[in-house]
């Protein structure tokens, strides 16, 4: 009988042949913390009394989440880290160097095949490299950390094809949302979801990782999709690992098998206050909001903040609305200013921050006031999420966040999409 992409991956680093259901203690290539839970992951490891990590080569931690801190408890907590990685000798990259899941890419320290874990529910982004990653818990990570090990249950997978063409103001983030709306939150609890078909292989890396980054809100264990050129070129720009990749078998077996035609969907977001919760932009078009937010480890890439410029180019944000953009990484932020990106949001009206997770969180920057409405290219838009309860998150893409931003409502992008 065939494998999947995750049976295979399991039963490599667990050293025997896996198959959905199997429990296997298996060699994680790579793991890491943010500052939200690398706390827990350093107090969890000294309780181990541990005097050195596994492989320090295989650990990094990133200041992301609130960044920079925005009080002293959460500064205390930065220096802890800092602490523990200067005496380890594991990787910190800290303040403004941008979102844990653009950093890691970016520094080279993942390729095909890997199986990597993060305390960090969104690290199912790396799945668009042909990854198997997922996310666990802060005490998880401090075992990895001792040991370079964890256990799993491997799990089923559902596959997902995406065959025709996305039509004019249509993005990788409405595909995503529209299937999160299709399957439900809960569709695919504890699954791998393997996304192929003609539509995700003509998408670019970026909108790859935005489709795989998103894997959790349907319940996925991981995201994943074969490697291809496309794949194989960028990893040969940021990493000089040899790439393993790894496709499932034509006899595989999926617990499911859906299709859907890209020429058929439309803008899509998400309605307070669940992911799954879709509709077409159409359908809530005009509807008045206080702030757009561009950014996150969903949207917050080069193409996105390039999607949002083109749009605002020679236009400027509706006054009652704060437009917040956080480019995904310092390198992200770099070039977005040689290619005058960033002129041209700022003359627009948006104001630029940090390379971090900026408002996603809610821990500071931007928090709403109550009943404010929010647009954001953020993954979650659960109540509070972004620090307020009492405020209502609409998702989106970027070139809709854009386009609402203009106009000061929810607002179709095809307006504006040149």
């Amino acid at each position: 009988m065939g494998k999947t992409i995750a049976e295979k991956i399991l039963s490599e680093h667990a050293g025997c042949s896996l198959k959905a259901g199997d429990l296997a203690i298996c060699e994680v290539d790579f793991c890491f913390g943010q500052d939200g839970t690398s706390g827990l992951i350093i107090d969890s490891f000294k309780r181990l009394k541990k005097r050195k990590v596994y492989d320090k080569s295989r650990f990094a931690m990133v200041i992301d989440h609130s960044a920079p801190s925005p009080n002293g408890k959460i500064s205390a907590i930065h220096n802890k880290m800092r602490a523990f990685a200067k005496t380890r000798g594991v990787n910190l990259y800290d303040v403004g160097r941008g979102v844990c899941h653009q950093v890691i890419p970016e520094e080279g320290h993942l390729s095909c095949g890997d199986l990597v874990v993060g305390a960090d529910s969104h690290t199912c982004t790396y799945g668009a490299l042909n990854v198997f990653s997922t996310g666990m818990g802060s005490t998880d990570l401090s075992i990895i950390l001792a040991s370079g090990r964890t256990w799993f249950k491997v799990p089923e997978t559902i596959k997902i094809m995406v065959d025709g063409k996305l039509a004019k103001g249509v993005f990788a983030k409405d595909l995503i949302l529209h299937i999160i709306g299709d399957l439900g939150a809960n569709g695919a609890t504890y699954k791998s979801v393997e996304f192929c078909g003609e539509t995700i292989e003509a998408l670019s890396m970026d909108g790859r990782f935005t489709i795989c980054n998103m894997a959790v809100e349907m319940g996925a264990k991981a995201g994943i999709m074969e490697a291809d050129k496309k794949t194989l070129d960028w990893l040969r720009g940021y990493s000089d690992r040899i790439p393993k990749p790894v496709s499932s078998d034509e006899d595989a077996q999926y617990s499911d098998i859906r299709v859907y035609d890209a020429s058929k969907i439309e803008p899509t977001l998400s309605k307070p206050h669940t992911v799954d919760n879709t509709a077409v932009v159409e359908e809530v078009e005009g509807k008045f909001i206080n702030q757009a937010y561009l950014g996150t480890c969903t949207n917050g890439r080069l193409e996105d903040l390039r999607i949002a410029a083109s749009i605002l180019k020679g236009r400027k944000v509706h006054p009652e609305v704060k437009f917040l953009v956080a480019p995904a990484s310092r390198l992200i932020y770099l070039e977005a200013l040689k290619e005058g990106i960033i002129s041209v949001l700022v003359e627009a009206g948006a104001t630029i921050l940090t390379p971090g997770c900026g408002p996603c969180v809610g821990t500071h920057q931007g928090i709403p006031a109550d009943n404010d409405v929010v647009i954001s290219t953020a993954n979650r838009n659960f109540k509070g999420r972004m620090g307020n309860p009492n405020a209502y998150i609409y998702l989106a893409s970027p070139a809709t966040v854009a386009s609402s931003a203009i106009e000061g409502k929810i607002t179709d992008p095809r307006k504006f999409v040149r």
